[in-house]
């Protein structure tokens, strides 16, 4: 299967990053990329899928978003060209950002029903098709020079020719803030799981029981990366639970029905995710992308100074 068009789920207010998200969207928060230059969140999103061979983008956002965005985008895309004439990367940007204008669509959330209901906003944008579903206040690193995150999932998506979901071994006091999962290693791949069962942020205790995955290390499980390539069957497991009327709406429990009635894959993505909304998770992703990017060296540095800094004024 060919997955050409992704979905971006950015219809949360951003209440843990408040008061920053009451005045402007999380995902148009100012970010430096791995090439040095700074950009909204959401551009370093969607220029991970479009890296990865995606074609077509859809935003889920919230009432009115749309317009916000699109007048963001063609604000910086104007003062890029206004303000610094002729020169060569300030042209290059302005094109990126016009070929995201280009290939950017938006599905309205109208009501905060659950995640399960802001993916499910994006059905007739998908339009049958197997699709990339991107979170959008998730930033992620490659540990692969040449190989995007998304990549590597939609690679794997495209030669088996079903869902699979990213995912990371993480340590068993982080589990909590994932949905974790276990199932079988899949014949002749390294880092690939058939998926057998999932829990939405389990406690230690079940994850002990009913979680452990053979293979991985003592004391670490099988977490979603926030980063996922679903076929369409996905919707009709989420229009159940919108006609039962079960508020909010999960996708957790639509990806273990998915697991039992379909081929499901969980791939091992070489890579990190970054929570933006997390306490200091914009600090960590911004020094992970500085150490990944062009400015390796001055991110390092800078560091190493603060540190230093840091431990001058302790010492006194």
């Amino acid at each position: 299967m060919k997955i050409k068009k992704a979905v971006i789920t950015a219809a949360a207010r951003g209440e843990r990053l408040y008061p920053v998200a009451d005045t402007i969207q999380k995902a148009m928060l100012p970010v430096i990329d791995i090439d040095g230059l700074h950009k909204p969140v959401i551009q370093i999103i969607a220029e991970e899928a479009f890296a990865s061979g995606i074609e077509e983008l859809c935003i889920v956002c919230a009432p009115g978003d749309r317009e916000r965005y699109l007048s963001a985008f063609s604000s910086l895309r104007d003062n890029l060209l206004k303000s610094f004439k002729s020169v060569d990367w300030a042209k290059k940007q302005a094109e990126k950002v016009d070929g995201l204008l280009s290939r950017l669509h938006f599905a309205e959330q109208q009501e905060p029903l659950g995640y399960g209901h802001a993916v499910y906003c994006a059905r007739e944008f998908v339009n049958d098709e197997p699709f990339l579903l991107l979170l959008g206040d998730y930033l992620y690193v490659s540990d692969r020079l040449q190989k995007r995150c998304a990549a590597q999932l939609i690679e794997l998506a495209t030669k088996e020719g079903c869902a699979v979901s990213a995912v990371n071994p993480t340590i068993e006091h982080q589990i909590g803030r994932y949905g974790t999962l276990t199932g079988k290693q899949a014949a002749n791949h390294h880092g690939v799981y058939q998926i057998e069962k999932i829990i939405e942020k389990p406690s230690l205790s079940v994850a002990e029981l009913e979680l452990q995955t053979p293979g991985l290390r003592v004391g670490y499980y099988l977490c979603f990366f926030g980063m996922h390539v679903f076929t369409p069957a996905i919707f009709e497991l989420l229009q159940k639970q919108i006609d039962q009327e079960n508020h909010p709406v999960m996708l957790t429990p639509a990806l273990q029905e998915l697991a039992e009635q379909e081929k499901y894959l969980a791939l091992e993505v070489k890579g990190s995710r970054y929570d933006l909304s997390r306490k200091h998770g914009l600090l960590s992703a911004q020094v992970a992308l500085g150490l990944a990017g062009e400015a390796h060296s001055e991110t390092l540095t800078t560091l190493v100074e603060l540190l230093a800094e840091a431990n001058a004024r302790t010492s006194k």
